[in-house]
């Protein structure tokens, strides 16, 4: 079948080219090219890199209006950074991959504030676009487990497996289920979700950490040095950090970077 796919971040790209396996992609919209990283260099995002390995036409528009022209009869959200006006979403099929348990966890950060809430359980959904944010008709949804240990980047893996198969079972059967249940929104990630409070419970701080593994990093002070922290383990309520990085350096195991600290005069 013939597809586009609007897509900008990696999970975008990884769905993407998962996509492109099974489906001819007759064009990739992504977003504009943005700087990033220190240095602020101009760069392509990620589902345009994979769009060009592919040879994938990419199209940029800096905003969509009535004089975008779809083309094609279906096209996948995934990942994109940007509403779709409503203009727009009668001429096509909108499908958007929304890696949550609608209508938990609408919006920008589903993954990150479903487990910093401590959700044991979350989703990947399918779902027809509308023009209420995230709030359109269920054609697929899987669940999956999101305690424990998972960190965010177990749950963008898992979603990005899901994806091409929820996307084929919504093809396939054209079959729409109104979402139930009263909505809670996954407002973007910003600096003070990122910072470490000691006097929290450990499975809080866990949770925090866990979430924001491993793209974004949990931010603390640990023996007056500030650090980021990557990975930890709950045992018996205890908190075990696991992998720091500090300011400046490098990602190491945290005894390794104790015992740098303790070698030092």
């Amino acid at each position: 079948m013939r597809l586009a796919v609007a897509a900008t971040a990696p999970l975008g790209a990884d769905v993407l080219e998962r996509l492109a396996d099974k489906h001819e992609i007759e064009f990739l919209l992504t977003r504009p090219d943005r700087p990033r990283g220190r240095g602020r260099k101009v760069g392509a995002p990620a589902a345009k890199e994979a769009a060009e390995r592919l040879g994938i036409p990419v199209r940029q528009d800096e905003k969509l209006d009535e004089s975008f022209s779809v083309e094609v009869d279906t096209v996948v959200v995934v990942a994109y950074g940007a509403l779709i006006p409503a203009s727009l979403l009668d001429r096509a099929l909108w499908l958007n991959v929304h890696p949550s348990l609608l209508p938990r966890w609408r919006g920008a950060a589903p993954i990150e504030r479903a487990i910093m809430a401590g959700d044991d359980e979350s989703a990947v959904s399918v779902i027809r676009l509308v023009e209420e944010l995230d709030a359109g008709p269920i054609g697929a949804q899987r669940s999956l487990s999101i305690a424990g240990d998972t960190t965010a980047g177990d749950v963008y893996a898992e979603t990005a497996r899901l994806a091409p198969e929820l996307i084929d079972e919504v093809l396939a059967n054209d079959s729409f289920s109104a979402q139930s249940g009263e909505p809670t929104y996954a407002e973007k990630i910003g600096p003070a979700d990122r910072e470490l409070d000691w006097s929290r419970p450990p499975k809080e701080l866990h949770d925090r950490i866990r979430a924001l593994s491993p793209h974004i990093g949990a931010r603390g002070e640990l023996h007056c040095r500030n650090v980021t922290v990557w990975r930890s383990r709950l045992d018996d309520n205890q908190l075990h950090l696991l992998e720091i990085q500090p300011d400046g350096g490098t990602r190491m195991p945290y005894g390794a970077w104790l015992r740098g600290l303790r070698s030092r005069p």
